[in-house]
């Protein structure tokens, strides 16, 4: 049986960047693993994650939690250095 980490190692994502989507699209982090598994193999996909991460640090900005975004620039800053296609 999977566990819900081995499903992240899978993904080609972290886990902080699957909680980042988790919290974007408010949906469990399980549903997260297969959205990003997903759209991490396709370059539309790719730019997708990266505005979903983008769009968390703005909100959390505008929600006065600057913690949680600096926590979301630093996940931005490694999915960018991992997932190359990216513009």
């Amino acid at each position: 049986m999977l566990t819900i980490q081995d499903c992240i190692e899978l993904s080609e994502l972290t886990e902080e960047e699957i909680l980042a989507i988790a919290e974007h699209e408010h949906i469990p982090e399980m549903l997260a693993v297969e959205m990003g598994n997903y759209l991490v193999h396709t370059a539309s996909g790719e730019k997708k994650i990266k505005r979903m991460i983008v769009d968390d640090i703005s909100r959390s900005r505008e929600a006065g939690n600057l913690k949680h975004a600096a926590l979301l620039k630093k996940v931005l800053k490694h999915y960018l250095e991992h997932h190359a296609n990216i513009t």
